[in-house]
């Protein structure tokens, strides 16, 4: 079992003591490992042809579907996982239907700068709330949504450095410990109630259908402007807007029709065409299967 050193409280204990308090707010909670993902292995993980499960088989490892607010399951999950030094607590579940606003610092990109100007935008403004510090320096920004609405995970599609966790996703707990550092409640903030998502916000939330057939004058335009959102970026946002532009040209299919030129615009940027395919390749994965923890 981890510990800081010799004489202190086991991180696995530290972790539990929390998840329980998050518990206590109404918030479902799983233990995580120092990586940030799920502490528990999968119980299918050598079965040769497994069947899909979420838990169904009533064994824990199923990540996110293990998620309890119940004291006693709980504390089975972390006698379960002696090497947990935090904890994840799952979006979109009842009674909070927690949304999580990622603002992300690792790309280089200042996401609450991006968060101000999509707020004056469209406009809102984010009520005060749960705010989580992470150890990267960004921050997590906690609201509730309608019960009768889901919000979709996504990365970057609101705007670079934004990623959004919803539903069938997870945040890492203020008190986890993970191998970047120490997750932390914003001071202040820590004991207020997860105020209500803005209504303007879950808007842009919960976008509405992918168009599948743009007409070719809105096609034209629409890929003029994600290829000169490409050749607009500055050294530190090169990897950050071309990943943001590529997935909005997946959303739209114009993805296949479109790399050649968000390559050119890539490298003209500083990029080598191999980075610029791989950043374009990992946005056509991650708009099909989003992701799923911050």
């Amino acid at each position: 079992m981890a510990t800081t050193d010799r004489h202190a409280v086991p991180l696995a204990t530290l972790a539990l003591a929390h998840a329980l308090s998050a518990a206590e707010r109404g918030l479902a909670v799983i233990p995580l490992s120092r990586t940030k993902l799920p502490a528990l292995r999968s119980p299918h993980r050598d079965e040769a042809d497994p069947a899909p499960c979420h838990g169904e088989c009533g064994r824990p490892g199923h990540g996110v579907y293990d998620a309890t607010t119940d004291p006693g399951r709980i504390r089975d999950l972390f006698v379960a996982a002696p090497r947990a030094t935090g904890y994840g607590i799952a979006c979109g579940l009842p009674p909070h239907h927690l949304i999580g606003v990622d603002l992300d610092t690792k790309s280089g990109t200042d996401s609450s700068a991006a968060l101000r100007e999509l707020a004056l935008r469209h406009p809102f403004t984010i009520p005060d709330t749960v705010v989580v510090a992470t150890p990267s320096g960004g921050r997590h920004v906690w609201l509730s949504g309608p019960p009768d609405v889901v919000v979709p995970n996504s990365a970057g599609r609101l705007a670079p450095g934004i990623d959004i966790r919803g539903a069938g996703g997870y945040l890492v707990g203020p008190g986890s410990r993970t191998a970047q550092g120490v997750y932390s409640a914003v001071p202040g903030t820590a004991h207020l109630p997860v105020a209500p998502c803005p209504p303007a916000l879950l808007r842009l939330l919960t976008p509405p259908p992918r168009v599948h057939h743009p007409s070719p004058v809105h096609a034209g335009q629409h890929g003029q402007a994600l290829v000169q959102f490409v050749l607009a970026a500055h050294e530190g946002q090169r990897n950050t807007r071309l990943f943001w532009a590529a997935c909005r040209a997946y959303e739209s299919d114009l993805g296949d029709s479109l790399t050649n030129a968000l390559v050119e615009a890539a490298t003209r940027t500083g990029l080598t065409e191999r980075e610029a395919r791989s950043t374009i390749a990992s946005a056509a994965r991650m708009t099909r299967r989003d992701g799923t923890e911050a």
